[in-house]
């Protein structure tokens, strides 16, 4: 992987992923598409309406529906699902944990959510998953940990996602070398809760980590920070952000994973994160909740069923030029399937243009500028 750090404004930076599929400009929203899709989106929508580089994709759902072996048959996600940019598929790890799975040294034991079957993760499986499904990045299987947790727990976490890091680092260099992975990228998670002595720990467990591929040894390709927004305040996620980052390599992209709402994403930025997913905007958008440069809105209220403006003034998206306000109350009134497509389509820009409008203030040496100026334009939820 190339990544090119093209600015920085004190912590937040702004650069650029040189990937298989095309170049992902950073700092970036990654749209989530659970099962090689967008709810309520096709591929065009992604590529001509939001412009979206980068989507994730979950492997957990993907290898149960429709199993990996039939997406490869039909082109790997890129060639299944006709969406052109690159992908990220999560390791399904976090899915086979809540769905009730039983860690094991060896990985994880679940039932699936579908029929009940039995099946078994370890980190080479998730990686053969991940190959199938041919991503762009691909994350690793690491042992996540629910908050609060003891430090007993916390400990093992870190101990099995360093072990398991490391049967990732070395079964995947050895897959480059049979060819199987050639535009394939891996990326570590750290742990460690809450606090700064375990998050060191896990950090510069596996910022150090390195495999023999010929007579060179090779690292991860980047590092996310998994474990936050799992019931921690975001003051917690905040301080955590700040003195775990620092331990991470500045030539490397950081990505917190499952975060969040537009403020975190801003604050994230604003500490040195590179990359972002969520599915609040898809979720959010689906139960008539609007983001907006003015703040949220309740699009069902009926003080909007006579609004003849888009959702946003500011917005440049698909629908805020097509739409009104008046006609999405209407449609989420009326339980219209196009609704949902509508207003994901607009949380999704929103989502988008936060990033993008980051990483022009980043650019210009302005983003605590930039910051305030979107947090001055937020106010209260309507409705």
């Amino acid at each position: 992987m190339i990544f090119e750090l093209l600015g920085e404004d004190r912590d937040a930076r702004a650069g650029v992923l040189r990937l298989a599929h095309g170049e992902v400009k950073t700092p970036v929203f990654m749209p989530v598409g659970t099962q090689g899709v967008i709810k309520g989106l096709d591929c065009m929508d992604v590529m001509e309406h939001l412009r979206a580089e980068i989507i994730l994709g979950n492997t957990y759902h993907l290898y149960l529906r429709p199993t990996p072996e039939k997406v490869r048959e039909l082109g790997g996600l890129h060639g299944f699902s006709g969406y052109r940019g690159n992908f990220l598929t999560d390791s399904g790890g976090f899915q086979a944990f809540s769905l009730g799975g039983k860690r094991k040294e060896e990985g994880i034991e679940f039932k699936s959510h579908i029929d009940g079957s039995r099946h078994f993760f370890t980190p080479s499986r998730v990686l053969d998953i991940q190959y199938a499904l041919n991503s762009d990045i691909m994350m690793i299987l690491d042992d996540l940990v629910g908050l609060p947790a003891t430090n007993e727990r916390i400990q093992e976490s870190i101990d099995r996602t360093t072990k398991w890091a490391k049967e990732s680092l070395e079964y995947h260099l050895s897959q480059k070398q049979l060819n199987q992975a050639q535009t394939n990228h891996i990326f570590a998670i750290v742990q460690g809760g809450t606090n700064e002595y375990f998050r060191k720990m896990s950090a510069e467990s596996l910022v150090t980590l390195r495999a023999q591929q010929g007579s060179v040894e090779i690292g991860f390709d980047g590092f996310a920070i998994g474990g936050l927004a799992v019931g921690e305040s975001a003051q917690e996620m905040y301080e955590t952000l700040d003195f775990t980052l620092p331990y991470l390599p500045r030539n490397k992209p950081r990505y917190l994973m499952g975060v969040g709402t537009p403020e975190n994403i801003l604050e994230g930025i604003e500490r040195g994160v590179d990359m972002f997913d969520c599915v609040m905007p898809t979720r959010n958008a689906r139960n008539a909740s609007i983001f907006t440069s003015q703040g949220k809105i309740s699009i069902k209220s009926p003080i909007y069923a006579l609004e003849d403006k888009p959702l946003d003034e500011r917005c440049d998206c698909y629908t805020c030029k097509h739409f009104s306000r008046g006609y999405l109350h209407h449609l989420f009134r009326a339980n219209e399937i196009t609704y949902h497509r509508l207003a994901s389509i607009h949380n999704l820009k929103y989502y988008l243009n936060l990033t993008i409008g980051a990483r022009e203030a980043i650019l210009q040496g302005r983003f605590r500028e930039y910051k305030r100026e979107i947090f001055d334009g937020w106010g209260m939820e309507r409705g």
